[in-house]
């Protein structure tokens, strides 16, 4: 998918639904990093492609798909020009300390038990809050206060640990929106920023 000059690429990472019940575990618990190294893996076949812009890649994603994005800004900080991240988490063990109790357990069998010493020290290395001090290039981060399944904390921190190391950050925060943008100015008043945003540190962002 081709628009205004930019190529848009969907990765099914590991863990990935659609590909068997052995393929959508491969990054479950200690094993998450491993779906991160598949977008490492993506860049440099981005690399590999004539027709594509490698020192212009922008990374993207919502919920899950923004904790993905946050991973690889802070772990591939020096190979992407910018990202956006909707409602994403920004460290999981806060995340499972935050979220509904009623979800807790069942993101727990995914994304490993923060009880566990071995497990929380692994989940604590690995999350970008805490590696918020890799990031140099554009974030955005959009939120919705009164998200159940991933708390509005999340995105605050993430932003405040980016801005610690002076990164530019820009932040949406929707007082009266959820896990998704659910009113259509709000879903607008986004969708147009993320234009702006895009089009300022990508488009416009020199190639080197």
């Amino acid at each position: 998918m081709r628009e205004n000059g930019i190529a848009v690429i969907y990765p099914n990472v590991r863990g990935s639904m659609g590909y068997g019940k052995t393929f959508s575990m491969l990054d479950n618990g200690v094993k998450r990093e491993d779906s991160v190294t598949d977008i490492g893996a993506l860049l440099d076949w981005i690399k590999t492609q004539p027709d594509l812009d490698a020192s212009k890649v922008l990374i993207a994603g919502m919920s899950y798909g923004g904790y993905m994005t946050l991973s690889v800004a802070t772990q591939y900080n020096d190979r992407i020009t910018a990202s956006i991240d909707t409602v994403g988490l920004s460290n999981i063990i806060t995340f499972l300390e935050r979220t509904a109790e009623y979800r807790r357990q069942l993101r727990r069998n995914e994304y490993g038990d923060e009880r566990d010493p071995a497990t929380r020290a692994a989940l604590e290395k690995i999350a970008p809050a805490n590696l918020a001090g890799n990031l140099t290039k554009p974030m955005f981060i959009l939120a919705g206060k009164m998200d159940p399944r991933v708390p509005y904390a999340e995105s605050e921190q993430m932003a405040a640990a980016a801005r610690k190391n002076h990164a530019p950050v820009w932040f949406l925060g929707m007082k009266d929106e959820g896990h998704v943008f659910q009113k259509k100015t709000n879903i607008d008043y986004g969708f147009y920023l993320k234009i702006l945003f895009v089009k300022r540190f990508l488009l416009d962002a020199p190639s080197h």
